[in-house]
């Protein structure tokens, strides 16, 4: 969502007075930017708030990714448009990427010889399972489950923060095969002193040095013995591609996607806070308390991210499109919260200043994002924008602009936006 500037003289008057009056005048000059005779509702725009159709951007896609666009080549890094997440179930071809090292040569041979997994420390039993053995040992279940990464909307904080700068698609909700952690935890007998569990994968750092770990971080224990997490070895019936883990991850659904190791080796339980790469510092942190935007926050005055925000996207239409006044345009989308089952749905056509309630299904299982569907009307011609807003079981709703800001730019659970031109 973009915001202009209020420190720029040339974009912020010096009063509010002349903040709203001014913002009043340039409405017809944003109409006039826009193409349309008028902006509906025009009146209770946010001052300062510049429409999304003026805020697109248009990068190219990935070959072989159905469309999805680059960030980063080295790691790979690529996310999802909006309007291509719109199954129920993401297929595997338009699953957002996060990668931090070079994926395993062993993934893309798909070569199991030497493979196992180790679950050690603060166990009773430590324990080598091939991967034939996890399959036959232990029940086998499927789950529908959102993977989103921590720095999902990273490119609305303002000051930016360093990373790759992900707009929406960095979320995903693949099905995937597996058996449940917790029954291998118990196999392996979790001591009273378990404080954590950590992951390390085979996945190769940048610099091509193997003894260089890449990312290793983990779940509180309680996380890990929960039902929903899982590891698993397919995804969507197939068996998992080389870049989304193969031949085995770990998902821990409702925390941030990095909480969810590829390319596993290793399951270590420990009896302190895991401190592996990215645990420390700023990764996957936020403070612990709100501070200005900007500011430097000492390591210990942050928090480690765990449950991610209640969150929307809106999957159809996409910005740019038609509608004729006094008929119905349908809407589509998806909503998830870390904290569990969305509640409400709500959108709105006049910037927030009323709300229509959304249909929202029910989850396929805990963790799976829900469906909702909506049809709105626009009384008059001219520029619309429809924000979508979802509110969790705890109460906790979507904020209109990007949340409390923090070094990294994590958790941006801004409500989604699109523009629509009615004729």
């Amino acid at each position: 969502m973009a915001i202009l500037d209020p420190t720029d003289p040339e974009q912020a008057p010096t009063d509010a007075a002349h903040t709203r009056r001014g913002f009043l005048k340039g409405v017809g000059a944003l109409a006039a930017a826009l193409g349309v005779s008028s902006i509906p509702f025009g009146d209770r725009m946010p001052a300062g708030l510049l429409p999304v159709a003026l805020a697109q951007d248009g990068p190219p896609g990935i070959p072989g990714k159905a469309g999805l666009t680059i960030l980063n080549d080295r790691p790979l890094n690529a996310e999802t448009p909006a309007t291509l997440l719109d199954d129920e179930v993401t297929p595997n071809a338009r699953h957002f990427v996060r990668n931090n090292g070079l994926v395993p040569k062993r993934a893309e041979a798909r070569d199991l010889a030497g493979w196992s997994l180790t679950v050690d420390g603060e166990v009773a039993t430590p324990l080598t399972l091939t991967l034939d053995a996890l399959q036959k040992d232990f029940a086998v279940v499927e789950r529908a489950l959102v993977l989103e990464c921590g720095g999902n909307g990273r490119a609305g904080f303002n000051p930016p923060a360093k990373g790759n700068q992900w707009t929406l698609g960095a979320v995903g909700c693949a099905l995937y095969t597996g058996v449940r952690l917790r029954d291998v935890l118990k196999k392996a007998g979790v001591k009273p002193s378990a404080v954590y569990l950590a992951y390390e994968g085979e996945d190769v750092h940048l610099s091509g040095d193997a003894t260089k770990p890449v990312i290793s971080r983990g779940v509180p224990i309680a996380k890990a013995l929960e039902d929903d997490c899982l590891l698993v070895w397919a995804m969507n019936g197939e068996p998992l591609p080389a870049l989304h883990g193969w031949p085995l991850r770990l998902m821990c659904p409702g925390f941030p996607a990095s909480a969810s190791g590829k390319w596993l080796k290793r399951l270590w339980v420990r009896d302190v806070v895991h401190d592996g790469a990215k645990m420390t510092g700023d990764s996957y942190r936020v403070p612990a308390r709100p501070v200005e935007p900007g500011a430097k926050v000492a390591e210990a005055d942050m928090k480690i991210i765990e449950a991610m925000p209640v969150k929307s996207v809106i999957t159809a239409p996409g910005t740019g499109a038609q509608a004729k006044a006094g008929e119905a345009l349908a809407l589509r989308g998806h909503a998830w919260s870390g904290a569990g089952d969305v509640a409400a749905m709500h959108v709105s056509i006049d910037f927030g200043a009323t709300w229509t309630p959304a249909k929202l299904d029910a989850p396929r299982n805990r963790f799976a994002w829900q469906r909702w569907r909506a049809d709105v009307t626009f009384p008059t011609a001219g520029y619309y924008e429809v924000w979508a807003r979802a509110t969790d079981h705890t109460g906790a709703a979507q904020p209109m602009v990007v949340p409390g800001w923090n070094p990294k730019g994590y958790l941006n659970n801004a409500m989604h936006r699109i523009a629509v031109r009615v004729g």
